[in-house]
């Protein structure tokens, strides 16, 4: 067994999970596993099964806000490496992001082996160079693993290669209520992965009006964002009884025997002036944790998101994902990995493959095109794929 490995990821929070499969691998095989992570990415790594502690550096070539590539910073970096003296080093990318000045900095502080993916020749700088056809759309989950297998580790026996975070998490009860929620996640790290926000704040009213209990959620930047999407029971739905005991959220087949009994339980509890305690709609936005965020996906049935962080960390605690997906980057590597999932969204809309950051299409058509009703007939569908699960 080698002693230390240091695994490097240092993207966003759903780049550092989906990693998640081969860190698994690497510690199965290791003494120890030391994670590089940026500082969008650190409280995702901190939740890695397999990841005994986690260093950060902002890596100026990755990071969307990047910090002048100086001396002083890369030798931030160097010590740090050299602090924490791996055997080896992997170094995880995505297909459109060179490992080469990172395994060059990695020779530097002195680590005597690095292993990568890589298309470009190089020379000294890597040990083990894998070469994979990037023509095709492999998960990232599982482009990552095969690098690990290509240095020498292998998941253990029993594990599947799923997303998965560490267990216990945190206890968030008394800011959701009892499971069986959607939760509605409206914010983005990128502006052309971004359903309106018109469109989010008539999902929440749809899914409402479906029967369901919601909870939103957002980081603390995006305050303004989920109170406006979370302000439909301020369009009259503030006097909407939660779902009545029993129900834990469900929505039932329209017409079915359940639905008549539901709409009779909402109006027994409207007439009680709303006694179960409640809302339909609840606003999270900036008052979780990353570990609590996870804890709150934990307890949804379905989760309705778009490709952002939170779609990856709803995989990993093994709840449904309804996807507004937007195709500047392909839905096959970057779609919710390993759990029942709806993409919605137009995959062959003009932004296709584009990687833009910024919507380069007038109207952004591939996901305003998405209507609330799509949502709502999704999170319905899911949703009793985990209940049977249960």
């Amino acid at each position: 067994m080698i002693g230390t490995v240091l695994v490097a990821r240092p993207d966003n929070a759903g780049d550092v999970l989906l990693a998640g499969p081969a860190i698994r691998a690497v510690a199965a095989g290791a003494r120890e596993v030391v994670l590089l992570a940026g500082p969008q990415g650190r409280a995702a790594a901190e939740l890695l099964p397999g990841v005994s502690r986690v260093v950060e550096w902002r890596t100026p070539w990755i990071d969307p806000n990047p910090p002048p590539m100086t001396g002083p910073h890369a030798l931030r970096l160097l010590r740090t490496v050299q602090e924490v003296a791996p055997e080896l080093a992997l170094i995880l990318t995505s297909f459109h992001q060179s490992p080469l000045p990172l395994a060059l900095l990695l020779r530097l502080a002195g680590t005597p082996k690095t292993a990568a993916i890589c298309a470009d020749y190089p020379g000294s700088l890597l040990d083990v160079r894998h070469v994979v056809d990037e023509e095709l759309d492999v998960p990232e989950a599982e482009r990552m693993l095969g690098l690990a297998g290509a240095a020498g580790f292998e998941l253990p026996p029993g594990d599947g290669g799923a997303l998965a975070v560490r267990r216990p998490l945190p206890e968030v009860g008394h800011l959701t209520g009892p499971p069986g929620y959607v939760v509605v996640h409206p914010g983005v790290s990128v502006q052309a992965r971004a359903w309106p926000a018109e469109s989010w704040t008539r999902a929440v009213h749809d899914l409402v009006r479906a029967g369901w209990r919601v909870v939103v959620t957002g980081g603390p930047g995006e305050r303004a964002l989920t109170a406006r999407v979370a302000g439909a029971r301020r369009a009259g739905l503030s006097g909407r009884p939660a779902v009545p005991d029993g129900w834990a959220g469900r929505a039932p087949v329209p017409g079915s025997a359940e639905e008549t009994r539901l709409l009779r339980g909402a109006v027994s509890e409207q007439e009680k002036g709303g006694a179960s305690g409640w809302e339909s709609v609840t606003d999270l936005g900036g008052r979780t944790t990353f570990a609590e965020l996870a804890a709150v996906l934990a307890g949804a049935s379905v989760v309705v998101v778009a490709n952002t962080g939170p779609a990856h960390l709803a995989a990993a605690v093994g709840t449904p994902v309804v996807s507004l997906f937007a195709p500047v980057v392909p839905a096959a590597r970057w779609a919710p990995y390993g759990v029942p999932s709806v993409v919605l969204g137009d995959q062959n809309a003009g932004c296709r493959g584009s990687r833009a950051r910024v919507c380069p299409i007038a109207g952004h058509p591939c996901l305003s095109s998405v209507p609330s009703a799509d949502v709502v007939e999704a999170v319905n569908r899911l949703a009793f794929t985990k209940e049977a699960v249960r």
